[in-house]
C-alpha cells in the first residue's frame, strides 16, 4: 500500500469522516495540530459562542478570538476551526480554516454587507412550493448566488403531490429547467416521499444546504432525508402559502446515507452580493447570444446588431427572461459601486453615454416631426 492509499484510509475512518472530513482539510489543520487543538466543524452559532463537531464529541466554544471586522469573516455553520482541547472553561475557538465555498447574500444593511448563510458547501439544494405559483425570477436569484457561491445547484419542486396533473406537473418543470439552465430539477412529495431516493443519492456524502422562501417546505423535506423528526414543521398559510419561519437558525446534521445537511431559516429577501459570475451562470444562454453581437459592450438595449434583442424578436429568447437578465445584472452593479470607487466611476460614465444617447433620439424625432 503507497502513502496516499494509506493518508486516503486514515481520512476515511476519521471521526469526523460523515461531516465531510478528507485529506485536505488534514493538511489545512495539520499547523494547529502540533499545537495540541482539536480539529471541529460549525454545526450551529448562537450569540458569540458555536457548537462543534470533534473526534472528542459535540462541544460548545467561544468565538471571542476569531471575530473580525469583516462581516465576510464571521463564523458560520458549516466552518471548520481549530478549537481548544479539553480541559479549557469555556473552550476558544483559536483560528478558522479557510472556506472552499462559502453562500452569501447582501444584508438590508445600507453598507452593503455581505451575510454567510453556509460555507463549505457541495450541494445548495432550492427549495421551491407547488402549493403556489412558482416565481421564476425568484428561483433565477437563488440560483445567481448557488453558481456564485462555488457549490453545484439544484432545484427541488417541493410539494408535488398538489398538482395531480401530470401534464400540468411536467409544464412546471420544464419552465423551471429552461430558467436553470445546466441545473438537475427534481419534483419531489415529502408526504409520499417520492422523489427522495434521486434527491437523497443527489447529495448523499457530501455537504449540501437547503434554501429557500418560508413554506417552500425545506424543514419537512429536511426531515424526510434525516429519516426522522428534527426539524420543527408547520403549515403555510392557505390565502398566500407563506410559512411561519419554523426554523430560525442554521444547522448541521448529519444524513443517514453518510454527509450532512445544512437547514436554514425562510429567506423573504435574496439579495445580489458580488455575483456577476453567477448571474452569468444563470442566463448563460444570454451570454452565448452575447458573442454574436456587433459592440462588445453591447448593452441588450438599443444598440444596433444586438444579436440578444433580435434572438427576443424572433422569439428564440423569451422576454421575460432578458429582464431578468438585466435587472440582476443591474442590481449587482449597484451592490458592487457602493464599495468599489472604480466600478462607481464606470458607471457613472455608462450613465451619461446612455443619456446623451436618448437626448440624441429625441431630438432626432423631434426634428423628424417639424
Amino acid at each position: 500500500m503507497n502513502l496516499s492509499s494509506l493518508s486516503a484510509s486514515s481520512t476515511s475512518s476519521h471521526p469526523l469522516a460523515q461531516y465531510g472530513w478528507d485529506e485536505g482539510w488534514e493538511a489545512e489543520f495539520a499547523p494547529y495540530a502540533g499545537q495540541g487543538l482539536l480539529p471541529g466543524r460549525v454545526v450551529r452559532v448562537d450569540r458569540g459562542q458555536c457548537d462543534l463537531v470533534t473526534p472528542a464529541g459535540t462541544v460548545r466554544a467561544d468565538t471571542e478570538f476569531v471575530v473580525p471586522r469583516d462581516p465576510m469573516k464571521v463564523v458560520c455553520t458549516g466552518d471548520w476551526v481549530a478549537v481548544d482541547p479539553e480541559g479549557g472553561d469555556p473552550r476558544y475557538v483559536r483560528t478558522l480554516l479557510p472556506r472552499r465555498t462559502a453562500f452569501v447574500r447582501s444584508t438590508s444593511s445600507k453598507r452593503s454587507e455581505g451575510q454567510i448563510l453556509a460555507a463549505n458547501v457541495d450541494h445548495a439544494v432550492i427549495a421551491v412550493s407547488l402549493a403556489v405559483e412558482v416565481d421564476l425570477g425568484r428561483v433565477e436569484r437563488f440560483l445567481a448566488l448557488a453558481w456564485e457561491s462555488g457549490a453545484q445547484p439544484v432545484v427541488v419542486l417541493t410539494k408535488a403531490d398538489l398538482v395531480p396533473d401530470p401534464v400540468t406537473l411536467s409544464y412546471l418543470v420544464q419552465d423551471v429547467e429552461t430558467t436553470a439552465p445546466g441545473v438537475p430539477v427534481l419534483t419531489v412529495s415529502a408526504l409520499h416521499g417520492d422523489g427522495l431516493d434521486v434527491l437523497a443519492a443527489m447529495v448523499g456524502g457530501g455537504t449540501c444546504v437547503l434554501l429557500g422562501q418560508s413554506g417552500a417546505g425545506k424543514s419537512t423535506l429536511a426531515n424526510a432525508l434525516l429519516g426522522e423528526d428534527v426539524m420543527d414543521v408547520r403549515a403555510a398559510r392557505d390565502v398566500d402559502g407563506k410559512g411561519r419561519h419554523t426554523t430560525t437558525t442554521r444547522n448541521l446534521l448529519a444524513l443517514p446515507g453518510g454527509g450532512v445537511l445544512i437547514d436554514t431559516p425562510g429567506l423573504r429577501g435574496v439579495g445580489l452580493f458580488d455575483a456577476e459570475t453567477g448571474v452569468g451562470q444563470v442566463f448563460s444562454e444570454i451570454q452565448e447570444l452575447a458573442d454574436g453581437c456587433r459592440f462588445q459592450d453591447c448593452a441588450h438595449e438599443s444598440e444596433p446588431g444586438c444579436a440578444v434583442r433580435a434572438a427576443v424578436d424572433s422569439g428564440e429568447l423569451p422576454p421575460r427572461r432578458l429582464e431578468s437578465y438585466r435587472k440582476l445584472m443591474r442590481e449587482n452593479q449597484w451592490i458592487v459601486a457602493k464599495t468599489d470607487a472604480r466600478v462607481r466611476a464606470e458607471l457613472r460614465r455608462d450613465w451619461k453615454r446612455r443619456g446623451a444617447a436618448g437626448k440624441a433620439a429625441m431630438e432626432a424625432k423631434r426634428r423628424g416631426w417639424r
